[in-house]
């Protein structure tokens, strides 16, 4: 048997029996007349129905359950949150103590772990994605050494990588879970992960203790607004992180409308959607290769292109004369001639196409 200590280890001492808030939702109590959390006893003229003056579920349980169903995990292995931003704040102060404790990430790539880092005054650890054949990918090697030099608690690993649009295959992801087991959580971050081909890190998760998986509703499932994400990882984590984590995080209105978009009718229309975009992702991936000023377009998992430019202000500017908005990358490491265009339907892609394609490029 293992001597390897558990995940739970790795929070923070003084949080390890952190009881948390207990709201007035937590308890167990039933009754037809609640008068335990001072809400109104009369409804707002504005609500129908006469719900929202009631204090939401904090997890709310038929969502809870989809979402496990979905995601391929037991209902106490997740927790739902205000998109992966919350779950991402949520690691990061529950186990790194500040001043001490690193956060690893790949640049270029989703800001906001190095922003939850910044708040939480944990160093952070940079380990750049390189070239590796025609990807920008991450380097297994360099994150688990650097990850062990530097005392990392936490390694976010994003794949489908955002903007690179490159992955790492679960036997990497392996890879590095094992060298750092009992050193540090290894973060998955697969909020593109509809749109890649290889499974989800979740299959990993009964080996690895020390490894989370991050998925969103805001992507592939179009409920950005919604702000619904999960976080997927060993119960003991998620229980502590529920402790941790603000009293009534799922507005009602937003549960209702993550459990009806998740009903199998919806799930179908979904699986339609992807497969459109990645239809759309091959076809504007060799359209736009061949346009005049194109440096590179690199393969992408997710539902967006990065593109490099001989002239990334004039492309940025041909496209917004156009009335096309894309993601300008030029400050982000190793990108300063990159835009990242989101893919969208046929005609707006069409849109970018001819925007790019009769714009004056300079010899």
């Amino acid at each position: 048997m293992s001597t390897l200590p558990s995940v739970m280890a790795l929070v923070r001492p003084d949080l390890q029996a952190f009881a948390g808030y207990s709201s007035a939702r937590s308890s167990a109590l039933v009754g037809d007349i609640w008068l335990n959390a001072n809400e109104s006893a009369w409804a707002n003229p504005a609500d129908g129905e006469g719900r929202a003056r009631r204090y939401p579920d904090p997890q709310p349980a038929a969502l809870r359950a989809r979402l496990a169903e979905l995601y391929g995990c037991a209902p106490e292995q997740l927790l739902i949150g205000r998109g992966s931003d919350e779950a991402i704040d949520l690691l990061v102060r529950a186990l790194c103590e500040p001043g001490r404790d690193a956060v690893l990430v790949t640049p270029p790539v989703f800001g906001m772990y190095a922003v939850c880092a910044r708040l939480q005054n944990a160093p952070l650890l940079e380990v750049p994605l390189c070239e590796q054949g025609d990807a920008l990918g991450a380097d297994i090697e360099a994150v688990i050494a650097t990850a062990l030099a530097g005392n990392a608690k936490l390694v976010f690993l994003c794949t489908p990588s955002n903007p690179a649009g490159s992955t790492i295959t679960l036997a990497e992801i392996e890879r590095v879970a094992t060298a750092l087991r009992g050193r540090a959580v290894v973060v998955v971050d697969e909020a593109y992960g509809e749109y890649a081909a290889q499974p989800s890190a979740v299959t990993l998760l009964a080996a690895h203790d020390n490894l989370a998986v991050l998925r969103t509703l805001s992507k592939a499932h179009a409920l950005a607004a919604a702000r619904i994400g999960s976080l997927i990882a060993t119960p003991p984590l998620v229980a502590l992180l529920r402790r941790c984590q603000a009293p009534y995080p799922i507005p009602g209105p937003c549960a209702e409308l993550a459990l009806a978009g998740l009903s199998d009718s919806n799930l179908q229309l979904t699986t339609t959607r992807v497969a459109r975009i990645k239809a759309e992702r091959s076809r504007m991936q060799q359209a736009l290769a061949v346009l005049p000023g194109v440096r590179r377009v690199y393969p992408s998992e997710g539902n967006y292109l990065l593109v490099r430019f001989t002239d990334a202000q004039q492309a940025f500017d041909a496209l917004l004369a156009a009335g096309v908005v894309v993601r300008d990358q030029r400050a982000a490491p190793q990108l300063g001639d990159a835009l990242r265009i989101t893919l969208g339907t046929t005609l707006e892609n069409d849109r970018v196409l001819s925007a790019l394609a009769t714009r004056r490029v300079a010899a």
